[in-house]
């Protein structure tokens, strides 16, 4: 692994680097999500060299998940750059950075490898506008590819989300779908706030659409806006129904596919992809509640004070009497996270999942 450093050109110097022949032309396009990615990289690096990235193993590698493949021979290691296995320092030193006018996005190897880097990000990514009393910006992005389903070992499928959206200062997204993955990265390295992007790591190979055009840019969705997510063309699964299914990240495609396991049972689901975790768009979750009468929330991370959590407090909060039945809540146990090998039995899938709805209908 390297330990290279280096330091970063002066914002407004000469030497962009052009777009790279490997890189999407403007247009729909099929993307993996990390390939979504490393386009929203690409893109946002070309048009503001203030951009930089930084991370373990990013530069000439690529990154474990090849992310940030081919980045570094188009920019140059002054803006990839490869650092030191030092989580704390990578977040520390992306803060000084950002102070002085950098855009600097940080990505944590693994999510267990965060916890180091914790402190940096609560303790002072979180709170420098605020103590700065709105004088000065940090506008990091920090990318924490999460959970699991990939057969890893042990500090390699954790699930940390809570921590840092119960982090008041913190933006927290997490991409759900290839087009998602390419303009909510857009979207959050344009924010004068420091972001935490949630990537998926088991949905990093799945395929999708992805258009970059402007048109494209002017029809997304805000960058914290939830959405009702349904399989592509299977009019089986339409707005409405008997219970709405409110999942984020690795989980929405678990959703789906219990959705159209229930349309062969005659039930339907409303799945909704929360998308952002902080802020929460509770209007779209609330406005689904109110036609179903009937909500299961679902994520990988333990139900013990879990998203799920914050959902069914919301919902029972404002539509308690639309709603038929207790908001439930599907999720990982209390354990630490389990061995590879049993991984299957702890990640929430369709079955665990309409388990549920099952029981919200009876």
């Amino acid at each position: 692994m390297s330990t290279t450093t280096t330091r970063p050109a002066a914002p407004g110097s000469a030497g962009a680097a052009p777009r790279s022949a490997q890189a999407p032309a403007a247009g729909p396009t099929t993307l993996t999500l990390a390939k979504a990615i490393t386009a929203a990289l690409h893109d946002a690096m070309a048009a503001d060299e203030k951009v930089l990235l930084m991370g373990e193993d990013i530069g000439r590698l690529g990154g474990v998940f090849r992310v940030t493949d081919g980045l570094q021979a188009t920019f140059g290691e002054d803006r990839v750059v490869d650092t030191p296995l030092a989580e704390a320092s990578i977040l520390g030193t992306a803060v000084g950075l950002a102070l002085r006018g950098y855009r600097p996005v940080c990505e944590i190897q693994f999510d267990g490898f965060v916890y180091p880097a914790f402190s940096q990000i609560v303790s002072q990514l979180a709170k420098m506008p605020a103590r700065l009393a709105g004088t000065a910006q940090v506008p990091v992005v920090v990318r924490i590819p999460y959970g699991g389903g990939i057969g890893a070992v042990e500090h390699h499928s954790e699930s940390p989300e809570a921590y840092f959206a119960h982090t008041a200062g913190l933006r927290v997204i997490t991409p759900a779908t290839a087009q998602d993955a390419y303009w909510m990265l857009r979207q959050a390295l344009a924010q004068p706030d420091p972001v935490v992007v949630m990537e998926p790591k088991r949905r990093y190979w799945d395929k999708g659409a992805v258009d970059t055009s402007a048109a494209a840019l002017a029809a997304a969705p805000g960058l914290h806006s939830a959405r009702v997510a349904r399989p592509v063309s299977d009019a089986r699964v339409r707005e409405g129904g008997a219970v709405t299914v409110v999942a984020y990240g690795p989980t929405v495609r678990v959703a789906l596919d219990a959705a159209l396991a229930a349309a062969e049972e005659g039930v339907e689901l409303e799945v909704v992809d929360l998308r952002s975790l902080s802020p929460l768009d509770v209007g779209v979750v609330e406005a689904s509640a109110r036609r179903t009468g009937r909500v299961v929330v679902v994520h990988e991370a333990p139900v013990f004070l879990g998203m799920g959590a914050e959902v069914a407090a919301r919902v029972t909060e404002s539509c308690f009497h639309s709603l038929e039945a207790p908001v439930l809540r599907v999720g990982g146990f209390a354990v630490p996270y389990p061995a590879a090998r049993i991984e299957e039995h702890y990640l929430p899938d369709a079955e665990r999942l309409l388990d549920a709805v099952d029981r919200v209908l009876a």
